[in-house]
């Protein structure tokens, strides 16, 4: 038996000027998405916007339902909007914002274990890591730099090929 680590890394700023332009309009086109958001049940409005390889924007928010499985995350909403819009372009960058306030400031949502599987089959597509970005109401932004950084062991095809 060995013991194995897990390590991630992400870069966490205490502002939005001091993200890059284009990572900085992906978050404030976020945020403007999370305006959009239908969450009369969990009151919990989150917007994400998409970056894709031919420089496009999408944008989408959370869709609640009363029967909660049958909502959409933001996350999910965008980045099946950004494939069925745009087939064949990659998705570069994804970045998710809410305005919720947590009662403790040190608190930061994160997106789901099914957004970060959905995410996971957008990087596979797309060849190349994803940049992710998340936002909170605070000020705070936190980068990461691949899925693998929110969701170690994904759940990939690679043995599903072999299925006959």
């Amino acid at each position: 038996m060995a013991l194995k680590k897990v390590e991630l890394s992400y870069m966490e700023y205490g502002h939005l000027d001091e993200l890059e332009s284009e990572i900085k309009h992906l978050v404030l086109e976020a945020k403007d998405a999370s305006k959009t958001a239908y969450a009369p049940y969990s009151l919990f409005k989150v917007g994400a916007s998409v970056l894709l390889s031919n420089g496009s924007i999408v944008k989408g928010s959370n869709q609640e339902n009363i029967a909660y499985p049958s909502g959409l995350c933001a996350e999910r909403v965008v980045i099946n909007s950004a494939s069925s819009l745009f087939p064949n372009e990659k998705i570069v960058a994804i970045a998710v914002s809410s305005d919720h306030h947590f009662e403790n400031a040190e608190d930061m949502f994160s997106p789901c274990g099914a957004c970060r599987q959905v995410m996971a089959e957008a990087e596979l597509r797309s060849g190349k890591k994803l940049k992710i970005i998340v936002n909170t109401p605070g000020g705070i932004t936190r980068t990461f730099n691949g899925i693998s950084q929110l969701l170690p062991f994904t759940f990939n095809y690679s043995g599903l090929k072999k299925a006959k």
